[in-house]
């Protein structure tokens, strides 16, 4: 059994409420959409088929109790439900990015979730698997990426759906690195009593000028 690879490397968490802690990422080759302000798009199609025991056994040298399995989006290859599976019987905390166009329920319910709900900037909100949102377990995340006034409304809107018992913390707007300013974002935040969280990409502010981090 393999899995398409684009990296596995070990960083700073950056993009959920795990940031700040090391973590070793898998990054999966391969995504189903083509968002306008995506930083990973070497990630499209570049990568490696490596062994699912290989990839167990890389993940193993870093010595690091949490692992995010990341793209591109993950779903895409039928093994990740696999993969995660295996790295939880072995122990690890397990997280999972995705676009929120597949089926989360087909993943482990141990693994962490977080659902990135596409907004107009993106260009791809209309694929969105609102469905997800009562799929969603309380450990999970939801994530909104928010470039505008528009996303913000629109992000807004969706978090309507989103069940009551779910923890209103675990709900992420974070704004578009570089197009808009994360005060601004507050500012809406705070105008709008919203018991959200406002989110920023950490280990962008830690590493400004690296392409992979």
């Amino acid at each position: 059994m393999t899995l398409l690879i684009n990296e596995i490397f070990y960083s700073i968490q950056g993009e959920s409420l795990y940031n700040g802690l090391p973590c070793v990422f898998v990054r999966l080759t391969g995504c189903n959409l083509r968002c306008t302000y995506c930083d990973t798009r070497y990630a499209y199609e570049e990568g490696v088929e490596i062994k699912l025991a290989k990839i167990l056994q890389k993940v193993a040298t870093y010595d690091c109790p949490l692992v995010e399995i990341t793209g591109g989006e993950p779903l895409l290859q039928d093994n990740t439900p696999v993969l995660i599976s295996k790295l939880l019987e072995k122990g690890y905390e397990v997280m999972m990015e995705t676009n929120g166009t597949f089926d989360i329920s087909m993943v482990d319910k141990r693994c962490i979730k977080i659902v990135d709900i596409k907004c107009p900037t993106s260009g791809e909100s209309d694929k969105n698997d609102l469905k997800n949102l009562k799929r969603l377990n309380q450990k999970d995340q939801v994530k909104f990426v928010i470039g505008s006034r528009e996303d913000y409304e629109y992000a807004k809107n969706i978090t309507k759906l989103i069940p009551p018992e779910f923890p209103e913390k675990n709900i992420l707007f974070s704004p578009v690195f570089g197009e808009i300013a994360c005060a601004k974002l507050a500012k809406w935040i705070l105008e709008d009593n919203l018991n959200i969280r406002l989110h920023l990409q950490i280990h962008k502010i830690i590493w400004p000028d690296e392409q992979r981090c």
